[in-house]
């Protein structure tokens, strides 16, 4: 699907819609509970269907009805399954070391660009714990018994590795260790595991790079509540710090979200967040540029690329070396973006650098099959002085299929050409 957009000013206030990155976890421990969950809100996304559908394949039972998701946990565990993650990267490396836990002789595929995506930290160590993978990369066969100990894990490669084995080892007979041989990045994503496994009943301890989990525990059943999502949110969010009147709402102060960080990242461009109950809004535009941190962000440097390019001055954000490995090579994908509406940016080696203030012009722009990258240029069209055409922009289906809804009911123009 190609899409017009408009120039436009955006009025008025959204709700944000529900955490996929927690309703993924929510879902993983409730699959894992003996007994019945309710898991709410939650909206249909390819990267739900993803892990609902892996879960079912793995002996959970899921009903939905609405937005609310009943799951009856897994009581008898099939001996082989076939697990389809579709493009979702948490879904895959979630469910690798659940399935070797249980025991359950796995083939997992997938499409778009998740056959790229490496897995070369499970099959490292996992060689070492009872259970081989064929493959560094999807398609793979999984087979064995996951053995408890000590695991040693990159931190720098995707938070998800350990939050895989955050959810599998206190299913194990004995106590289990992770170790950090680097530094952690994406942090806030590992601390947002273990307090939804807190939530389900599992314990777990860290000092510093090193994770405590005791073997033996029991998932327990509950009626769980998905918070708001952060980084969905931060489109908006971002095109309220650009100038539109853009109230968001459904947020939690307290979030344990990395992405809250969107707030503190317009800040440093020279916005003004304004925290009313549960509501956002923007009561000072981005006015400077200004030099951050990307690492544990990294699903929020393409709209905040799109912030930069706004404003006069250099911004650099550092740390987007992994952004090569998510749904497209964003790094790559911003530069090609903004350079075809007229931005200046550039890609160093771990660096993304955007000299902004200058006008952006209407322009044809690939989404890359990334439904981070379409949103991003959804709201560069509110700057835009004349339509932009982004090709491919069902990518946002991935996350957040009802963004062009919400865009246009802020009075955002769209034309499905």
């Amino acid at each position: 699907m190609n899409v017009q957009i408009l120039p436009a000013r955006l009025h008025g206030e959204i709700c944000a819609p529900p955490s996929k990155s927690i309703a993924h976890r929510a879902l993983i421990c409730a699959a894992l509970a003996n007994g019945n969950s309710t898991v709410f809100p939650i909206d249909t996304s390819k990267d739900m269907e993803a892990t609902i559908g892996a879960l079912q394949a793995m002996g959970a039972s899921i009903c939905r009805n609405g937005k609310q998701v009943t799951v009856t946990g897994i009581s008898c565990v099939p001996q082989h399954a076939t697990i389809d993650c579709i493009e979702s990267g948490s879904t895959l490396r979630f469910l690798i070391p659940i399935a070797a836990a249980k025991g359950i002789a796995c083939r997992f595929v997938g499409s778009g660009r998740l056959p790229e995506r490496p897995l070369a930290p499970y099959s490292d160590e996992f060689s070492r714990k009872g259970v081989c993978l064929d493959s560094n990369f999807v398609p793979l066969n999984l087979s064995g018994q996951l053995l408890p100990g000590v695991y040693t894990l990159p931190g720098d490669i995707s938070s998800q590795f350990i939050t895989g084995l955050l959810f599998a080892l206190p299913l194990l007979g004995q106590d289990s260790v992770i170790r950090l041989s680097t530094r952690l990045e994406s942090a806030p994503y590992v601390d947002l595991t273990i307090d939804v496994l807190k939530k389900f009943g599992i314990f777990v301890s860290r000092e510093n790079d090193t994770f405590y989990i005791p073997g033996n525990q029991q998932y327990q059943p509950k009626q769980f509540q998905v918070e708001s999502d952060f980084s969905n949110a931060a489109f908006f969010l971002t095109a309220a710090a650009l100038g539109n009147d853009v109230k968001v709402s459904g947020l939690s102060c307290g979030s344990l979200q990395g992405d809250q960080r969107i707030l503190d990242a317009l800040s440093l461009l020279g916005a003004n967040p304004v925290w009313k109950e549960n509501s956002v809004s923007i009561d000072r535009s981005v006015s400077h540029a200004a030099e951050m941190d990307g690492r544990d962000i990294p699903d929020l440097l393409p709209i905040l690329c799109v912030a930069a390019a706004a404003v006069p001055g250099r911004t650099i954000i550092h740390g987007t070396k992994r952004l090569k490995i998510k749904e497209s090579d964003r790094a790559a994908a911003m530069v090609d973006c903004l350079t075809r509406l007229g931005g200046t940016i550039r890609e160093e080696s771990d660096a993304l650098i955007i000299d902004g203030g200058r006008p952006l012009h209407g322009a044809v722009v690939s989404s890359y099959g990334d439904h981070r990258i379409v949103m991003s240029m959804a709201i560069a069209a509110c700057l835009a002085d004349s339509p932009i055409i982004i090709e491919g922009a069902q990518a946002v289906e991935k996350s957040y299929p009802g963004f062009f809804e919400d865009f246009k009911a802020l009075g955002g123009m769209v034309h499905v050409i």
